[in-house]
């Protein structure tokens, strides 16, 4: 018998973690960290203990109570207590994550499974991936691509025990099985990449392989657009029909060609993202460069372009409008340390060395990891330090966001320089916070914002309308996802990602097509219609 299990996802933007069972075969689609439910008990100083493994994340449902799919060693002996009596039904083995892509919402909290779980994806999710993970500061809840063991260690009170590591900086990385639809093997610069161990730390690698089956289940890949390279959706063979699963999509030709060939399918289900339910059109990415263009090419001084990280589609925007202008773009380093990864797979990512127009910010640092030092190396020649900034301002466009405003008061932008904002509205109350320090930053150094949330009541900020063409989402709107879902034609509709659901019952009550809202935790049985 088929069944559907939503363990996130429902009634929220993000934390995907979709199980699918049919006969002996366990996967799940995605296995994202839940940003909504996690900001309701932590934030940046408040955050889950690694010292108590699973046991902050199952106790705040941020986790399943699903014991065999975790990594040992994050089980205290504490922990297993929490799971006791565990019911049959809980004690599954997964065979598979179909991963649709790399943002942390849909790929996090594979950090917890099991390190023999094998990671379906394409391969630029994998380099992705491992990207993300080498650049970022060492956390337990990303260790998506390889992961640090622990070991049990009793406190000198001893009365309970914790986990860490015996020798913390030495014991080696362990990576995960990464299974790729689009590549069958690595070579050159790439296999040394994925290959590469993080810091100092040893890697114990783990080649790519090529995606199979699961089980008897046959899987299909389809690439779709998105606001990251590499994002697929997913379909299923099962014994009751075809499962298809959007992950998260905006319309373009991947995702066309997608409809075409799942349409053909004829599915049983489509499990559909309905981020952008509520918007009745799309900004697109040629939009945001006119748009930029107009502005950029009327600033006197220094250009700030503010984009979310990983946008690398963003990124390339700017680089084709710094042409245009005759600037420089400047990049972080973890941003040309991601690039130089994309562009292993694609070259539709930049090769760094050879792009006239793209340069890396020298930070001003007392130590450098490693994967900074590589960079800094290889790429000695691309170096722009603050005081060159400073010095001629309007020769550059500058990738920053919030959190590098402290590099600031060394660049010391002129007044009348640009700071123009290309993300997201504001989604929480940190969001808002963060955002209203942002003002306090561009005011002081005299600045002119462009497509900046404001104020409308207390903690909400939105983008004013005027201003509204600097971001296209990477999810389609309300309109486009009724076109999209007409035209696959599902038998039975199931929304996740969506903080409006019975945006769907309502639009699809007159048709043929069945729409199911999912209830968390709570198993949908299907049979072949």
């Amino acid at each position: 018998m088929l069944s559907l299990t939503f363990f996130g996802g429902v009634n929220e933007i993000g934390g995907n973690k979709v199980l699918l069972e049919d006969s002996s075969c366990c996967l799940f689609f995605d296995f994202g960290t839940s940003f909504f439910t996690r900001s309701r008990y932590f934030e940046e100083y408040l955050k889950p203990r690694s010292s108590a493994g699973l046991l902050n994340l199952l106790e705040m449902a941020l986790l399943p109570s699903l014991l065999t799919i975790y990594r040992e060693d994050f089980i205290t002996v504490e922990l297993r207590s929490y799971f006791e009596p565990v019911p049959a039904s809980y004690q599954l083995e997964i065979d598979t994550v179909l991963l649709s892509h790399a943002h942390l919402d849909h790929s996090g909290y594979i950090s917890f499974l099991k390190r023999t779980t094998p990671v379906y994806s394409t391969a630029m999710t994998a380099f992705i991936s491992k990207a993300i993970q080498d650049s970022g500061k060492s956390d337990f809840e990303k260790e998506v691509c390889y992961l640090i063991p622990r070991e049990y260690s009793i406190p000198k009170n001893g009365k309970i025990s914790v986990l860490c590591s015996a020798d913390y900086r030495k014991v080696a990385a362990q990576q995960r099985t990464f299974k790729v639809f689009d590549l069958s093997s690595l070579a050159g610069e790439a296999l040394t990449f994925w290959r590469g161990k993080p810091g100092s730390r040893e890697l114990h690698s783990v080649p790519i392989q090529k995606a199979d089956k699961v089980g008897q289940l046959g899987v299909r890949c389809f690439p779709v657009n998105h606001s990251i390279f590499g994002a697929a959706a997913f379909a299923v063979e099962t014994s009751s029909g075809w499962v298809v699963y959007t992950g998260d999509l905006r319309m373009g030709k991947l995702t066309e060609e997608f409809m075409d060939q799942v349409a053909a399918l004829k599915p049983l289900i489509l499990i559909c993202e309905g981020t952008n339910v509520d918007k009745t059109t799309s900004v697109t990415e040629e939009e945001v460069y006119l748009n930029a263009l107009r502005i950029i090419r009327q600033a006197k001084g220094l250009v700030i372009a503010d984009f979310g990280p990983r946008h690398v589609e963003r990124l390339l925007t700017f680089l084709r409008i710094a042409r245009e202008v005759n600037r420089c773009l400047v990049v972080l380093p973890r941003d040309a340390y991601l690039l130089q990864a994309m562009h292993y797979i694609s070259r539709e990512a930049p090769e760094i060395a050879s792009e006239k127009a793209l340069y890396i910010y020298d930070e001003a640092k007392v130590s450098y990891e490693k994967w900074e030092q590589d960079i800094c190396i290889k790429y000695r020649n691309k170096l722009v330090s603050a005081k060159e900034i400073q010095t001629n301002q309007d020769l550059y466009i500058l990738c920053f966001s919030f959190f590098d405003m402290s590099e600031l008061p060394t660049i010391m932008p002129r007044d009348g320089s640009v700071y123009l904002y290309s993300s997201s509205e504001v989604f929480d109350e940190e969001g808002a916070l963060d955002i209203r320090r942002l003002h306090n930053w561009i005011k002081h150094f005299g600045m002119i914002g462009f497509g900046l949330p404001r104020e409308v009541e207390p903690y909400k900020w939105e983008i004013p309308e005027a201003e509204r063409g600097f971001h296209a989402s990477g999810h389609a709107s309300g309109l486009e996802l009724i076109e999209l879902i007409t035209k696959i034609s599902p038998k039975i509709l199931i929304p996740v990602h969506s903080v409006n659901p019975d945006f769907f019952v309502t639009n699809f009550a007159s048709t043929p097509i069945k729409v199911q809202i999912p209830v968390p935790a709570q198993r949908m049985e299907f049979s072949s219609l």
